[in-house]
């Protein structure tokens, strides 16, 4: 028996170890992002009030995987504006930063989400 784990528990290992640090508040919540082969998600959360602000996902937007990231953090970032939420905690989900989970903080940043 071999000591690998899989892509997928590594990820899972990663997340865990950001959701021990990360939170979020109503002032301040967490940018969760979830990313599959054919598209990306992300939600504003309030974990102690255990409730999601504003969301997004790519099927509303379609196009290139690429440009998906781009809608979806422009989308909730302004979702989040009419929720009054300015500023919010990065959470990746276990993803590496690069490629489009961060066209997505980039995307939300432009559209006026401090991160």
């Amino acid at each position: 028996m071999s000591n690998t784990i899989s892509k997928r528990d590594g990820r899972v290992r990663r997340h865990n170890r950001v959701r021990a640090i990360v939170r979020g508040t109503a002032e301040r919540p967490r940018l969760a992002v979830f990313r599959s082969n054919k598209f990306i998600s992300a939600q504003l959360i309030d974990d102690k009030a255990g409730v999601t602000l504003a969301q997004a996902h790519g099927k509303e937007f379609g196009g290139s995987l690429m440009a998906q990231a781009q809608a979806v953090g422009k989308a909730v970032a302004e979702r989040g504006k009419e929720k009054k939420v300015t500023t919010a905690v990065f959470d990746r989900g276990g993803f590496n930063y690069i490629g489009r989970v961060a066209k997505l903080a980039d995307a939300a940043r432009e559209a006026g989400l401090k991160i």
